[in-house]
């Protein structure tokens, strides 16, 4: 039977990805299809009337298909689902338009801290670098801290694809003067300072054993030169006070978090026990918001699997609160000014 155009169309696209690959190598109680929140903590800041954070939910139950590994033609559908959800308009380019302009270089902050098992889906980085380019982006830039990092999560460092690079720290490099916030006092990385003008954030929902979460907030770590000294007290104020650093607030613009695999206890190392598919992924411009929605999440499996709360361990995120206060201003994590939306 002849192929059709839209056969061709597919077929390229997939080409594309395979291409992509061959050189790279959600407190929220979901009860009967609802959502609900738990309280707020203190420290929330109010938005103020008519100025929610919106924060997208996008789930697929069968993005995997039977399979381990993620089904990319459903996983660009899926993000397609949040980006125009979250961007309004009648389409998702609309969206990926508004995210950066034709002649800015966009960043992707990766977590390839864990590996494959409970990293940046290399897939998902795949098919956001594909929208950003059908926006009109030629020059895209895929970094994390570590090159071994990247390496680690499946990225290939040595890939020739035109208008995709990538940056580890230890490669690219810090500034030589501090950037300095309240308790922190860092060197920033030069790929965000000097070569992106817009990053994406691209963090993973997965719990953390000293800090109680790591998603959106706290992948902002591996921006700095110094993160090991800011773990003390639950990370709290010190990541609240990282995300205040003048260039991390003039450049990230979103949060797309991979939720396609995440992680309620033992992280941030991979530890597949306590691994599930959520198969989703959550989108916002507050990292805030999208934060206490992702620890909710966090806690609701860790009920349903027989564990206690991270409040009940000493794990209590604190600083999501504290990003959230009158000092900081960084977003909301008060439910009530939260406008989750599930697609």
């Amino acid at each position: 039977m002849p192929s059709t155009n839209k056969d061709m169309k597919r077929a390229n696209r997939s080409n594309s990805r395979r291409d992509f690959l061959h050189k790279c190598a959600a407190g929220v109680f979901l009860a009967g299809g609802g959502v609900q929140f738990a309280g707020a903590m203190s420290g929330t800041t109010s938005l103020g009337a008519g100025k929610k954070s919106k924060v997208v939910i996008a789930r697929d139950t069968a993005l995997r298909s039977g399979g381990s590994s993620v089904d990319t033609d459903r996983l660009l559908k899926m993000l397609d689902r949040a980006m125009q959800s979250f961007y309004g308009g009648d389409s998702p380019m609309e969206g990926w338009k508004q995210v950066a302009r034709p002649g800015q270089v966009v960043g992707l902050k990766v977590n390839g801290l864990a590996g494959r098992g409970i990293s940046t889906n290399v897939k998902l980085v795949e098919v956001i670098a594909e929208q950003l380019q059908r926006a009109g982006v030629r020059e895209i830039v895929v970094w994390d801290r570590l090159n071994s990092d990247l390496e680690s999560a499946g990225f290939r460092l040595d890939s020739k694809h035109a208008a995709i690079r990538f940056a580890g720290n230890d490669s690219s490099g810090y500034e030589e003067q501090l950037s300095v916030y309240g308790s922190v006092g860092s060197l920033l990385s030069k790929t965000l300072t000097r070569t992106c003008n817009v990053v994406i954030n691209l963090p993973v929902l997965k719990d953390h054993s000293i800090t109680g979460v790591t998603i959106a907030l706290k992948n902002l770590f591996g921006a700095i030169h110094n993160p090991n000294k800011y773990h003390l007290s639950l990370g709290d104020p010190y990541i609240a006070d990282v995300n205040m650093l003048e260039a991390v607030r003039q450049k990230f613009r979103l949060t797309i978090c991979d939720a396609t695999t995440a992680q309620y206890e033992g992280g941030p190392s991979y530890m597949p026990q306590w691994a599930w598919p959520f198969n989703g992924l959550l989108v916002a411009e507050d990292p805030v918001a999208l934060d206490y929605t992702g620890w909710q999440l966090i806690e609701r499996k860790r009920a349903e699997r027989g564990f206690k709360s991270l409040a009940a361990l000493g794990r209590t995120p604190k600083y999501i609160a504290t990003a959230a206060d009158a000092q900081h201003r960084l977003g909301t994590n008060d439910p009530s000014q939260i406008d989750l939306v599930e697609v």
